[in-house]
């Protein structure tokens, strides 16, 4: 390793609005089969599905209506 390094011209990292943290959640067996189907007809594993469908909530600014 070089005793200095020079970030002068570094360019900043373009993920860093992407970190993941790792949750524990407890889903309903429905809610799961069905995002399962959905990998199964995809190909997209089922825990991106359901961080996609999430994202996409708050992209649209989506609220919860009870009834």
């Amino acid at each position: 390793m070089r005793p200095e390094y020079d970030f002068e011209n570094a360019e900043k990292n373009p993920y860093v609005k992407k970190l993941r943290k790792p949750v524990t959640m407890n889903l309903d067996i429905d809610v799961i089969e069905y995002f399962k189907q959905e990998s199964a007809r995809t190909g997209v594993p089922y825990q991106t599905i359901i961080n996609l469908y999430l994202g996409q909530c708050v992209a649209e600014e989506k609220h919860l209506t009870f009834s």
